[in-house]
């Protein structure tokens, strides 16, 4: 079950939300080539956040999966989640982390027991 879990300083009001969590959900589904029917994506927005020592647009991420994470997955992922948050919500590529956990499927709860 892979889990985006997003946060950023840029306000969400008046923000098509849903045309980023699906996106999202849609590109981590691809490129990790798990079922979009088990993707998560969390996304909030006016999160105090400096980066750099500046508060301008800035976001930060991790992603949790079971298994299907690699060296070049997650540059895909990275880049395509850059991608997004720049064009949707104006936060440069270069102000954008995004943090990559493979988890074991033991180690993580899903209706009511564990993968």
């Amino acid at each position: 079950m892979p889990c985006l879990n997003i946060s950023t300083n840029v306000s969400l009001d008046g923000i098509d939300t849903s045309a980023i969590l699906s996106e999202a959900s849609s590109q981590v589904a691809k490129i990790i080539g798990k079922p979009e029917s088990y993707v998560m994506i969390v996304l909030k927005g006016s999160v105090p956040i400096a980066f750099g020592g500046t508060e301008q647009p800035a976001a930060y991420g991790e992603l949790v999966s079971v298994g299907g994470l690699s060296g070049d997955v997650n540059k895909k992922l990275s880049s395509a989640i850059a991608t997004i948050l720049e064009s949707k919500l104006s936060v440069p590529k270069s102000r954008f982390f995004l943090k990559f956990f493979d988890s074991k499927g033991s180690h993580f709860g899903w209706n009511g027991s564990t993968f």
